[in-house]
């Protein structure tokens, strides 16, 4: 087998059956597996996959173990030669897994494959290529200066040899997974990736970054970034500072002081932050489905335009509220516009294949939308 794609879930049933959707579809070709392991979540996420998808393999745990001993439960299991770890959170083009696997084969003493993640808005993830954060570059990072932190010398476009890619798309060999001992289960959330990246690279291999392939990554579903979330991120990265790099009373200090502030900073911002409504907005959607169309028409009082692919092409379009349904639109196509519309104002749905809800998210650190029909 070729390919086992590894989907850890917690909570967010309608953004995992999303995800399952696109990532069938982009495996269609590939000899290939999918692995869902589920951290004891309160919604019907388990039941919806032994309902809509029986033959996917389910491990169902029975208390949130956190990240890092999940994955690795689920690579234990996995019988590809190489295994993707995915967010529940993202969706993936039709053409994904056959790029992403041509070019790792390219490349020799290949560790950690990463991509270009975009969020809900269409907006680049700059945390999809990340240098080492060394002591020196993330307290520089934590008082305002980031410049180090990403890896920069490579365009989102473009790709290369990067030191730290993010755990939401990650693919690489088994082999190499199991030779560095997969995720530090002194990790429970969050820092797991980094702390992986450097393994890798420790063994002798290269983690590189390709920006021609694009997916989507609502980042955040499955937690909101509240207090907890707060202590147990930057906890995270207090143990992999005392794991990989020697520091002193004095070095100790300036992390705790810069931690502190950023949190209370973050958590500020997070407070602070609203998401704006779509009332005032111009409704597109497109799809040939009548029910959906008129699903869509009973719940939002602006108003409705019905338009083809074509307009992307013919007009400039700002300040709109657009959705997409996947089976007028791939999910190619989907992502090649939301970047295109980024930052003009535009916010974005997406109902997926058979589905009758629609998903979005318009601020990469809030839960996003749900709306079921």
């Amino acid at each position: 087998m070729k390919l086992s794609v590894i989907i850890l879930n917690y909570n967010v049933q309608y953004f995992l059956e999303q995800c399952i959707l696109s990532v069938q579809r982009s495996l269609k070709i590939i000899d290939s597996e999918i692995i869902i392991i589920d951290n004891n979540s309160p919604d019907d996420s388990c039941t919806m996959v032994k309902t809509k998808f029986p033959e996917i393999t389910l491990i169902e745990n029975k208390e949130n173990v956190g990240f890092s001993k999940a994955n690795n439960q689920a690579v234990k299991i996995a019988k590809g030669e190489y295994v993707c770890i995915l967010n529940p959170d993202t969706a993936v083009a039709e053409d994904t897994f056959v790029k992403a696997l041509f070019y790792a084969e390219s490349i020799s003493d290949l560790g950690v494959l990463g991509i270009y993640l975009m969020d809900g808005t269409g907006a680049y993830l700059p945390e999809s290529k990340r240098n080492l954060p060394t002591p020196k570059a993330s307290l520089l990072k934590l008082f305002g200066s980031g410049k180090s932190y990403y890896a920069n010398h490579i365009t989102p476009e473009g790709k290369g040899q990067v030191a730290v890619l993010v755990g939401a798309f990650m693919l690489l060999e088994r082999k190499v997974y199991n030779e560095v001992n997969g995720f530090d289960e002194d990790y429970f959330m969050y820092g797991e990736d980094i702390d992986f990246s450097y393994k890798i690279t420790k063994a002798g291999y290269k983690n590189h970054y390709l920006g021609d392939i694009s997916i989507l990554h609502y980042k955040g579903e499955s937690t909101m970034k509240n207090a907890e979330y707060l202590d147990r991120f930057y906890g995270a990265m207090e143990i992999f500072y005392k794991k990989h790099f020697k520091t002193n009373f004095l070095f100790n200090s300036l992390v705790r002081v810069g931690l502190f502030i950023a949190k209370n900073s973050r958590n500020k911002t997070i407070q602070s932050q609203s998401i704006d409504s779509q009332e005032d907005k111009t409704i597109y959607v497109l799809t040939e489905n009548l029910m959906l169309l008129k699903n869509i028409s009973e719940t939002h009082s602006s108003k409705i335009k019905t338009t083809s692919k074509t307009i992307f092409s013919d007009e400039i379009i700002t300040n709109s509220h657009i959705i997409f349904d996947v089976d007028y639109m791939s999910y190619s196509q989907i992502f090649m516009v939301m970047k295109k519309l980024a930052n003009q104002g535009n916010t974005f749905r997406i109902c997926p294949p058979s589905c009758s809800f629609l998903l979005g998210s318009d601020q990469s650190d809030q839960k996003g939308s749900v709306q079921v029909f």
